[in-house]
């Protein structure tokens, strides 16, 4: 299979990138400055000339509080820029992956959020997100729109991605403890990725790792107690403490109604063992 991967310098580009290559495929991870989703005519030029079976789309506008005061470029990159592919891919009859997000909804729920549930987004990250779901879907009737969230990996920049340097550096952080989702190693997201690409599926999937949700506090516990870490280095925080320019859903745990069609992923536990162990 000849795979396009969008966004290649981000952390769950690479891990997609890893494991299609190790698969046999010939994969083309393209970064912004190779490939600017939000340019048209370079994404119909680049998918004629690569002659590609699936496309993966990682590419994003992630800064979730600088969208607050930067809309337009977010909805460039995470909307405008999706549809851009899709139809790229509807032109070409090639498989269309696209990654979303689980703050499309607003945390009001109890529970894991599924499928069938109304997003609500509360944010411009959000908006802008949902809003390429739809223009993806209304593009080309086979997009596979992937909402995953709480993501963590090697490469990764984000709080939980870096906390075990700073943990194995004895710094203290502060971790939220009223905030709660579902734990994804980029890893294991990006086996699922490539599965659903291969698997004639279309639509919405909620692509997370199995067990229980928790809270970035309990995800810090875990880290500690998997890494042998001191957990007296990790101290709760509310989220209305950090004052953030965008609102985050109290609860964005996603569950499944359409995922069991191909298995559920490890325990979110079991991931981070093996990212704490990895080479």
């Amino acid at each position: 299979m000849k795979i396009l991967v969008t966004g290649a310098e981000g952390m769950v580009a690479r891990a997609v990138a890893r494991v299609c290559a190790g698969l046999g495929d010939e994969v083309a991870a393209l970064a912004k400055r190779e490939l600017d989703i939000t340019d048209r005519d370079a994404v119909s030029r680049v998918m004629i000339e690569g002659g590609f079976d699936t496309v993966i789309n990682c590419a994003a506008y992630t800064d979730v509080d600088g969208a607050e005061s930067n809309p337009d470029l977010c909805f460039a990159v995470n909307a405008e820029g999706v549809e851009n592919l899709a139809k790229a891919c509807r032109d070409a009859d090639s498989v269309f992956v696209t990654i979303s997000t689980d703050y499309v909804f607003d945390g009001s729920k109890e529970g894991f959020y599924d499928e069938s549930d109304e997003p609500a987004p509360q944010s411009v990250y959000a908006a802008a997100k949902l809003e390429g779901e739809k223009l993806a879907a209304a593009s080309y009737a086979r997009s596979i729109i992937v909402r995953s969230g709480w993501i963590f990996g090697p490469g990764g920049t984000n709080f939980l991605s870096v906390m075990p340097d700073l943990l194995s550096d004895r710094k203290k952080i502060t971790a939220i403890e009223d905030s709660f989702g579902t734990p994804t190693y980029a890893v294991d997201l990006a086996g699922r990725l490539r599965e659903l690409a291969v698997s004639g599926s279309e639509g919405v999937f909620h692509v997370v790792n199995s067990g229980e949700g928790t809270s970035y506090l309990g995800f810090a516990k875990e880290i500690c107690s998997a890494g042998g870490f001191d957990d007296a280095l990790v101290a709760p925080v509310s989220s209305a403490d950090l004052e953030r320019a965008a609102p985050r859903p109290s609860n964005s745990q996603l569950g499944t109604i359409r995922g069991g069609i191909l298995g559920p992923l490890p325990d979110w536990r079991d991931a981070v063992k093996r990212y704490l162990t990895r080479d």
